[in-house]
């Protein structure tokens, strides 16, 4: 790593609900920071309170984008109008590519307990948003995890990490922006060193404790935003737990309604057309 990045911008996760009524923190797609290319939305759910979740997120659309669910504890169902129907448990991920439209649900499948995770909104370039729909679910023992030299647990889920037998690969494929998406594990004085490729937006979401970058503290429910560079130090003085995540961003205009993402207006006009006359 010759250019390490730094923090370019911290932000705190704002409390809000989504779906029908579950309680979650937004940092990207708030009003503080509407999008960061090519990412439109990361909402981190976390709560042992039933009634914060129990209704979860019934049928709703998308098109033109891909969500990316990450469960650390609980379990979630999903069933879509294609037949398609799994269930996420604690460290399972479902990376799925709306494309030309899709409707789905997403519900707790449990009464009591914690449900926590994350869930990310992948923006798509122009020649893929009326792509066909496509899931990749990745069972939990399917995520590759590494404890690399100096003592950093690492669940990859998309990217590449340099662990102490060699390079390992998270199961991701297929996806536009060539992601990286890392699950951090610091213990107390703990450091990891990740290569990002130049130009790809990149940043950082603390979960638990705290870590620090190029000196910058991050506290828990903080997003860091990071500068250019080929990489990134991470380091914590007391223990943390985040998610690292890069991709190569798009540069093209945004229009955006709700579950739509696309280029224009009038595709925006479409897919609503789309939706309510059942071409979904």
């Amino acid at each position: 790593m010759k250019n390490p990045r730094s923090i370019s911008k911290v932000q705190q996760s704002q409390l809000t609900s989504d779906g029908a009524g579950v309680t979650l923190r937004r940092s990207i797609g708030s009003q503080m920071l509407a999008e960061l290319d090519p990412f439109l939305l990361l909402d981190n759910f976390g709560t042992d309170n039933p009634d914060d979740y129990i209704a979860g997120f019934p049928d709703h659309p998308h098109r033109g984008f891909e969500t990316v669910t990450y469960m650390i504890k609980g379990l979630m169902r999903h069933r879509d109008n294609t037949g398609a129907e799994g269930l996420l448990g604690p460290g399972g991920v479902q990376w799925m590519t709306a494309g030309r439209g899709i409707v789905h649900s997403e519900m707790p499948e449990q009464r009591e307990g914690e449900m926590s995770g994350f869930q990310l909104w992948v923006n798509l370039p122009a020649d893929r948003k009326m792509c066909a729909p496509r899931y990749q679910d990745i069972d939990p023992e399917d995520v590759p995890a590494v404890t690399t030299e100096t003592g950093t647990d690492i669940r990859i889920i998309a990217g590449t990490v340099n662990g102490p037998d060699g390079l390992i690969n998270g199961p991701i494929n297929g996806i536009a922006i060539e992601p990286t998406y890392l699950d951090i594990t610091l213990g107390a004085g703990g450091v990891h060193e990740q290569d990002i490729p130049d130009g790809h937006t990149a940043f950082v979401y603390v979960f638990d404790g705290e870590a620090e970058i190029a000196g910058q503290s991050i506290e828990v429910d903080h997003l860091a935003v990071l500068g250019d560079g080929d990489g990134v130090r991470i380091s914590s003085s007391t223990g943390g737990r985040l998610i690292l995540v890069a991709g190569r961003p798009f540069g093209e205009p945004i229009a955006r309604y709700g579950p739509f993402v696309m280029n224009t207006k009038d595709e925006i006009r479409q897919a609503i057309d789309d939706f309510q006359n059942g071409r979904f």
